[in-house]
């Protein structure tokens, strides 16, 4: 079993899956992290995706109060420490309603910066990936790269309760929280191990 590394605090870490669908692998996989996250790290699942407006930039101008749901999505991303995706493949691309929420955040300053992990659970969902990958490279983010965010789930093995219930997937994802942390302690010890 792969262990977090020691922090000096509880870790926020905000798990948006690019799915609507009520029994979507890609929130279960999500959900299955959180069961298993340590206990020196919190992870909440945004689940309002469907709550967000059609990106406008008539909606999100320069002194402009921006609509009470992305407000809130933007605030819940300034206080997470990493951003955890999980998202479908359609059409060789980005799931329409995930995209319109990276849109929303493209002018925030809570984004950039921001550790981000993608979580893949299929080998196959390469488009997907690259496209987000570049998406989120151009929003400044700071995307982590690591193989233990690809999480290969069998047919029989895509709900919460049937992940949890394997050893093998509850090690990987364990892997997968304990990567994404020391990318993120890592990243926070770099300027001041460079201006000692």
């Amino acid at each position: 079993m792969t262990q977090a590394p020691a922090i000096d605090r509880t870790l926020q870490l905000l798990a948006i899956s690019g799915s609507l669908r009520a029994a979507s692998s890609n929130t279960a996989v999500l959900q299955a992290l959180l069961a298993v996250a340590p206990a020196n790290v919190t992870i909440s699942l945004y689940e309002q995706l469907a709550e967000l407006p059609y990106f406008n930039p008539d909606l999100d101008r320069e002194g402009d109060t921006p609509p009470a749901s992305v407000r809130e999505l933007r605030e819940r991303i300034g206080r997470a420490d990493g951003v955890l995706i999980c998202s479908p493949e359609y059409a060789h691309g980005v799931p329409g309603v995930l995209k319109n929420a990276l849109d929303w955040l493209v002018s925030s300053l809570e984004f950039p910066g921001k550790p981000v992990a993608l979580i893949n659970i299929s080998p196959r969902s390469t488009y997907v990936l690259a496209s987000l990958s570049e998406t989120l490279k151009t929003m400044s983010a700071s995307l982590i790269s690591d193989p233990s965010f690809t999480i290969p789930l069998p047919p029989n093995r895509r709900d919460v309760a049937a992940m949890l219930s394997d050893a093998q997937i509850t090690d990987a994802l364990q892997a997968a929280i304990a990567a994404f942390v020391r990318a993120i302690v890592s990243s926070r010890s770099e300027p001041s191990s460079r201006s000692s």
